[in-house]
């Protein structure tokens, strides 16, 4: 087994002579501490690294004052990720460029910190890989992939209408993952207006059925705070 924490922390101790300011039993503790923080460390790189998200974002880095709509309580109560251990759902909707994705990212992360599987991609390019796998024979595999993630992030979702077949592969991925896993899902467009998103309505009612009931919602307003930050320059 390698002990790579463990190694540093003692090497640290020895180096600068501060053997002597603990006991053996604080010295022990404090080479345990060091080596789980440093396999913490290194997993959570690893599932950041596994989550491809688009941005790197943070629950620290949101402002409450630009993010209009965003509930500072709400978002506290998102933190703590109980609600991805009761495999709810999140949909984020607001204009384009009021801080949709970044949200997202930030959520993405900190189920990272908690230690989830995360999975980041944008609605297209999810359909791009589904529809190269149904080709080269891999859907299931990836599937598969997809299901095993406790959390996915399906962002930009509604910039193109769904035809029969994407309606479809939707329909597996959401129905292997309900009441199991959880999916945020961030759109331009509200909610109410996602059915029309489908060329499908039978599909549409199963989907929509799933991922509303019971999901947690933040509803964005305001201008583009990339707009914004141009107006500023």
């Amino acid at each position: 087994m390698r002990f790579s924490g463990f190694e540093k922390a003692y090497r640290e101790i020895t180096e600068n002579a501060q053997q002597a300011n603990f006991t053996a039993d604080e010295l022990i503790a404090h080479l345990i501490d060091a080596e789980f923080d440093d396999k913490y460390n290194k997993r959570l790189s690893r599932l950041v690294k596994q989550a491809s998200f688009k941005q790197q974002a943070s629950f620290e880095q949101l402002n409450y004052q630009h993010h209009l709509g965003l509930d500072k309580n709400n978002i506290l109560r998102l933190q703590n990720c109980d609600w991805i251990k009761k495999s709810r759902d999140l949909l984020i909707t607001g204009p384009t460029g009021v801080g949709k994705s970044f949200i997202a990212c930030a959520i993405g992360f900190q189920a990272c910190v908690n230690e989830f599987k995360v999975m980041y991609v944008t609605a297209n390019k999810l359909f791009d890989k589904l529809v190269y796998a149904k080709a080269d024979g891999t859907y299931f595999k990836l599937t598969d992939s997809i299901s095993r993630a406790k959390l996915l992030v399906i962002d930009d979702f509604g910039l193109k209408k769904l035809d029969n077949k994407q309606c479809t592969m939707l329909l597996d991925i959401i129905d292997d993952r309900h009441g199991k896993s959880s999916t945020i899902v961030t759109s331009q467009l509200p909610v109410k207006t996602w059915y029309d998103c489908f060329a499908e309505p039978t599909i549409a009612d199963a989907i929509l059925d799933r991922l509303t009931n019971g999901s947690h919602r933040i509803e964005l307003q305001g201008e583009s705070m990339r707009k914004n930050l141009k107006n500023n320059d």
